[in-house]
């Protein structure tokens, strides 16, 4: 039997292993590694990205019906207040242009990054004089309607929350068979929106109010022909009216929509304070309400909710 001899290793120079080294690739299992988790991070932030585009798809249409009830004062100053319970319609629209939603239905005119300019409207319901103290005798306060531009800039936001300052600029008008003007109404104020747990949203808005003579005069003037012993004539001027503070917190899933708000108003400060019709310098009110949804649009939108 022969033995074959062992051949002696070859020592390969440096020029040598340079080129076996363009043609041979060493493994590397730390970079392998790097590689498999770079591409299991690619794939979950994908899925991530996807679910997320997904959660900011809504129905481009939502109608629902509820209920609601309110606690209010007959008008600000008063010192009597009425409850009223009715029927709450529940209207979302989220097109390019015309909105409904938890700010309010609307018409966004300019949308930048930290401005919005829209559309405001507000709204005050009936009040009859035969069931206020101060008020008897005198014309009944028709219900009325605001609408007007309004201007939206954004001071601050986080993930969750953000700060608005928010000038809305209204006309107002009654509602009756005859309209009347009522002049301007101007109430700027900052809003705090704060996002909280199980799809809860907290909304915070404080500012005052500017009311033009004739806005003034329609809640506070005492003409002389209604003026008593206790409820001298007086005219009203244009100006401060006061101010007020809204707590509001809101949830909207997919079954439909609940809320309620409490507001404080303050006539302190106000160009019509010594009006006779005044009976208190700050009132409360409150209100909840429940709606359900009843139909949805087929069309999908992606919102930033």
């Amino acid at each position: 039997m022969r033995l074959k001899r062992a051949r002696p290793a070859v020592r390969r120079t440096p020029s040598v292993a340079r080129r076996h080294a363009g043609s041979v690739a060493p493994r590397r299992r730390g970079s392998s590694t790097a590689r498999r988790a770079a591409r299991a991070l690619a794939a979950a932030s994908a899925a991530l990205t996807a679910c997320a585009a997904h959660a900011a798809d809504r129905p481009l249409w939502e109608l629902g019906l509820g209920i609601g009830a309110l606690r209010l004062p007959h008008y600000r100053g008063a010192d009597q207040s009425r409850t009223l319970v009715l029927p709450v319609p529940y209207v979302v629209y989220r097109g390019e242009i015309f909105k409904a939603d938890r700010d309010g239905a609307r018409a966004v005119l300019l949308q930048t990054d930290r401005v919005d300019f829209d559309l405001s409207l507000a709204a005050t319901p009936r009040a009859s004089s035969r069931d206020n103290d101060a008020r008897a005798g005198m014309e009944d306060l028709k219900p009325t309607i605001e609408i007007g531009p309004n201007l939206n800039y954004t001071l601050a936001r986080s993930t969750g929350w953000k700060v608005d300052l928010r000038v809305p600029l209204r006309a107002a008008i009654t509602i009756e068979s005859h309209p009347r003007s009522l002049g301007w109404v101007l109430a700027p104020n900052v809003n705090l929106d704060l996002a909280l747990p199980s799809d809860w949203k907290l909304g915070l808005l404080a500012g005052p109010q500017y009311a033009s003579r004739r806005f003034n005069g329609y809640y506070y003037d005492v003409p002389p022909s209604q003026a008593t012993a206790t409820r001298p004539a007086y005219e009203s001027r244009g100006g401060a009216a006061g101010g007020r503070v809204l707590l509001a917190l809101s949830r909207r899933h997919a079954g439909g929509f609940a809320g309620l708000f409490v507001r404080y108003d303050t006539i302190r400060g106000a160009v019509f304070e010594d009006s006779p019709l005044i009976r208190r310098q700050n009132n409360l009110s409150f209100g909840f309400a429940f709606s359900w949804v009843l139909a949805t649009s087929g069309t999908l939108v992606a919102v930033d909710e």
